[in-house]
């Protein structure tokens, strides 16, 4: 093209997203590409074949626009020997042809390349997932007699030479050793979502992006699926990060985002007009090739009759629905009402500008489990219960549980979360931890001592009430109980709140509640996933609240909050009149 990187205007944005979607328009914004190499990788990715298909067809034939973007995108943004276009991210739900692609994108970057022995990677998330792509990739070169004779592969290695110039495409199932020593010029990602649950994941796509820098024209390809559950981890972060540059928030981008999902509004509407199929054309770029909708109208109905879990699971897989809840079948009922009850508005300062009187309820456990606490109240002429919530955890914690370590780590950015430090172990950053290591005699009174800190405040705005004002678990607060006494807080404003079918009371209000839009919280990731963890068992007449998976499902902050709501239900004034005028005021009425 002639002209500098820095004359030309390289804008990822694409504010009318939405718009393109519905009218079945190509999600690459305007970007001064050079059409001849644009086209030229194109023309290579066209001719390709699909392996699996009866037939064998061109990929022009058989694959949707959205490849052929990715591909246009890349080879058509070198500028003065420098690639413009460094990422992509695409999320393309299920059965759009995303691995197929995801092959064909490397063996036209084979064939694009001019670096000798240079090193292109293809990851997956899962040996079956890796060995998959390796399967396609093959397949392509094995249907082309060209690149029989151009190409050599090793079956054993899952890896593919280049007889010219001794490049090597490497296929690898994701862990920590991926990013060992490596300087490639291409790493496409298959399936990211199944990495949210790696406490490493993050990591070793940093060394991925450092290994590439020493390449100009290295590039990295994100393709995956929403998760079936709600985002986390690596997943989450560069899904945010993607939508923060698609909607122009994110000014200098280094990702290109071709994001095929329903607007928010969308997605959040209690009438879900997602569930239309008229609406589905709009996420589904492969529909007409390798999907069709009549099929796919047949496998939501199927999924529909087993249950709402796997409804919204489906959605996610097949319509990029994100999922904000994991509703299971034996959830604790007021979890169908909770997002819709979300504000996010709440924080500590409005709930306590909007009560008349607050409460505060706390769950403490042992070493393994969050420390939560909720501020609940009553709001002003509504008389609406709000709900506030914050927990910390010791560090250690992400190290016993990795499966989780992602997710509590999203909590302590989304600023919900303290993860207190100690001992921080391999998979923890220094600006992970929330505090810099105090003294030992000190590591086991930070949380107690912000969640005191908490409690003055709520003290100080004068909505406490003077008996059943801040609600225990009995079970292993000594220290909370003495230092709440240190600033003049003790019974009667302090109670212990059986805890099991004593909570169920608790239980049912809270839900019903939730149902008649009286209940409102803060929407914070951190709580919606405790709801998402708690298990409704029937015993006898009463519910009891326990964990849908032990260990790594931890719910203390929702238990806070039922303890809080216990508080709530006997209808405490903030100045005068406590809980036993109440009494006093029903039986003469």
């Amino acid at each position: 093209m002639g002209q500098p990187a820095e004359a030309l205007t390289w804008n990822f944005a694409c504010p009318d997203w939405v718009e393109r979607l519905k009218a079945g328009k190509s999600l690459l914004p305007p970007l001064p590409l050079n059409d001849n190499e644009a086209e030229r990788a194109v023309a290579i990715f066209n001719n390709l074949r699909l392996p699996d298909v009866p037939g064998q067809p061109f990929m022009a034939d058989a694959a949707g626009e959205w490849g052929r973007d990715i591909v246009r995108a890349i080879f058509g943004s070198m500028v003065e020997g420098e690639r413009q276009v460094r990422e992509v991210m695409a999320m393309v739900p299920k059965k759009n042809a995303k691995t197929t692609n995801g092959a064909a994108i490397c063996l036209t970057a084979l064939l694009m390349n001019e670096r000798p022995r240079a090193e292109f990677v293809l990851v997956g998330p899962t040996q079956e997932i890796a060995d998959t792509a390796f399967q396609q990739a093959s397949g392509m070169i094995d249907a082309d007699p060209y690149l029989k004779q151009r190409f050599h592969v090793a079956d054993h290695r899952k890896a593919i030479y280049d007889r010219v110039l001794k490049a090597t495409l490497k296929i690898k199932t994701f862990d920590m050793k991926v990013a060992t020593g490596s300087k490639p010029v291409m790493v496409l990602i298959d399936e990211l979502h199944l990495m949210g649950a790696i406490s490493y994941a993050s990591r070793v796509i940093g060394q991925l992006r450092g290994g590439m820098i020493a390449n100009p024209e290295a590039f990295l390809v994100i393709i995956t699926t929403q998760s079936d559950e709600a985002p986390a981890g690596a997943f989450k972060t560069e899904l945010d990060y993607a939508r923060g540059v698609r909607d122009g928030r994110i000014a200098n981008a280094r990702m290109l985002p071709l994001l095929y999902e329903f607007p928010e509004a969308m997605q959040v509407d209690q009438a879900k007009p997602w569930q239309d199929p008229r609406h589905w054309h709009m996420v589904l770029p492969n529909l007409g090739r390798s999907i069709s909708l009549d099929r796919l109208i047949e496998e939501y109905q199927a999924a529909v009759d087993k249950g709402l879990q796997e409804e919204r699971r489906w959605a996610s897989q097949h319509l990029n629905v994100q999922i904000g809840l994991a509703l299971h079948t034996d959830r604790w009922r007021g979890a169908d009402y909770w997002e819709a009850a979300a504000d996010s508005t709440l924080t500590l300062e409005a709930l306590l500008a909007r009560c008349e009187v607050a409460v505060v309820g706390v769950d403490g456990g042992g070493l393994d489990d969050l420390y939560g606490l909720c501020v609940a109240g009553r709001e002003k002429d509504t008389r609406r219960w709000l709900y506030w919530f914050r927990a910390w955890v010791y560090s250690e914690v992400l190290e016993l549980r990795h499966e989780i370590a992602p997710r509590l780590l999203d909590f302590k950015r989304d600023g919900d979360l303290v993860i207190i430090g100690h001992n921080g172990g391999p998979t923890l950053d220094d600006d992970d931890l929330d505090d810099d290591t105090p003294p030992p005699e000190l590591l086991d009174e930070r949380d107690v001592r912000e969640i005191v800190a908490i409690v003055q405040k709520v003290k100080d705005s004068g909505l406490l009430p003077e008996k059943g004002a801040i609600g225990l678990d009995p079970e292993g607060v000594g220290a909370l109980v003495d230092a709440l006494a240190a600033i003049g807080l003790e019974h009667p404003q302090v109670v212990g709140v059986t805890q099991g079918y004593r909570l169920a009371s608790a239980v049912w209000s809270l839900e019903r509640k939730l149902k008649h839009r009286m209940a409102a919280h803060s929407g914070a990731p951190l709580i919606n996933w405790c709801v998402s963890n708690a298990k409704a068992e029937q015993r006898g007449n009463a519910v009891i609240i326990t964990k849908q998976a032990a260990g790594k499902a931890k719910i203390d902050p929702f238990i806070a909050g039922l303890n809080a709501t216990k508080l709530l239900e006997a209808n405490p004034a903030a100045q005068g009149g406590g809980v036993d005028d109440f009494i006093s005021a029903m039986k003469a009425a």
